[in-house]
Formats: structure tokens, sequence, C-alpha cells
């Protein structure tokens, strides 16, 4: 995030500071979405909100920093989600529940949907910029997409490990469920799936557990 400016927090010259960034996040967000990060410049940034380019070096370093401000919420909610499911996951273990399984693995699913549900626009740019080739703008989603990637295969061989699940290569299983839910979102936000995102995410993690959970 932009570093912070002086002035009193919660003054006047805070919100208005405050008000000023969210309008460049804002800016920035409806161009990278109808041009793609890369064709979209620090110009075009800051004449779409209202303000001279000296301006938008006020509050960013560059077009990065834009990037990684608009991801850093959803990114934060992703990260606490998969460590609530590695808390789950290790009782679900010393219990060795199935029932403690399926919960885990669910209010990993709910978590994740709702992280993405109530930011859809953000999930959007995400998926557009993950499919395209890496770039210095866009490294910061490639490696949210790394991360992702790397903490559903530690969960599955977390599971493993626990006698959770049965599966010979834990991979398999974590990037197919990630594959899985990035198509959903797609399907979401192109208005193709009727089903509403958080049953859709409980239906993926039922078909997955019925498959791999051990028995």
């Amino acid at each position: 995030m932009p570093p912070e400016r002086p002035g009193q927090p919660g003054g006047k010259r805070a919100r208005n500071r405050e008000a000023r960034v969210q309008a460049t996040l804002d800016a920035a967000l409806r161009l990278f979405l109808e041009r793609g990060v890369e064709s979209v410049t620090i110009d075009d940034i800051a004449r779409e909100a209202g303000m001279a380019k000296g301006n938008f070096y006020r509050y960013f370093d560059d077009k990065r920093a834009v990037v990684d401000a608009l991801i850093a919420p959803m990114a934060a909610d992703v990260r606490t989600a998969m460590r609530k499911c590695a808390v789950a996951l290790g009782r679900a273990g010393e219990s060795a529940s199935p029932e403690a399984l399926a919960a885990a693995y669910a209010m990993l699913a709910m978590d994740l949907a709702q992280a993405t549900v109530t930011r859809l626009d953000v999930m959007r740019l995400y998926l557009q910029e993950n499919r395209a080739p890496a770039t210095p703008s866009t490294a910061g989603v490639h490696a949210l997409a790394d991360e992702l990637a790397d903490g559903a295969i530690h969960l599955s061989e977390l599971a493993v490990d626990h006698g959770l699940l049965r599966i010979a290569d834990p991979r398999v299983s974590a990037l197919a469920v990630v594959g899985a839910f990035e198509r959903l979102s797609l399907a979401v936000l192109r208005g193709q799936l009727d089903t509403p995102p958080l049953e859709a995410a409980r239906i993926v993690t039922s078909m997955v557990l019925d498959g791999i959970r051990a028995r």
C-alpha cells in the first residue's frame, strides 16, 4: 500500500488523502478491466481519476503498487482462510474424524467464496491478469496465484499426513481444486452459472472429498 503521509489520523487531511487514494484505485480498476494492465499508463490512470500525473506519485510509486493495493484485501482473506483450514485439519487429524475433515474443507470453500464474491471486479482482474504473461506490473498477481497453489498443496499434504485423505499425489487434487475454483469464479462473472457462489463451493468440496477421503 502507499506510504502514509503526515496528517492527524481521522482528521480532514487524512480523510481527503484516503478519498484520493480510493479514487485512484477505482479509476485504475475500471481501466485495467477494460484494457488490461499493460495497456494502461499512469497518465491514463491520473486522467481517469481527475488528477495531475504528478499527484499520482504522491500516493503510489508505480503501476505495480496500484495492482498490489487492489488485490491486497482479497489476498489477506485468502491467507486467513488457508491458515484457519490448516488449524482445522490438525484438529481433525487428532480426532481422526471424517466429519471434522469435511467441515475443515467446507469452511475453506465458504471463506474463499466469501472473499471473492464481495470483490467480483478484483477477482475478475486477478483471473484476467493471471492468465496473461507476467510483467513487472502484474508480478503481485502471479505471486498470489503461486501462493494459492502452494497453500492448497500444503493443505492436501497435511490432510494426507494425518490420514484424512487417501491420494497418491496431493499436488494433483490440490491443483485440480484450485482450477475448479477459478473456473467456477469465471462462470459466475460471465453469468453462466445460476447456482449461488457459496452453494457452488459447497458442491465442489463435497464432490472432491467423496472421491479422496480416507475410508
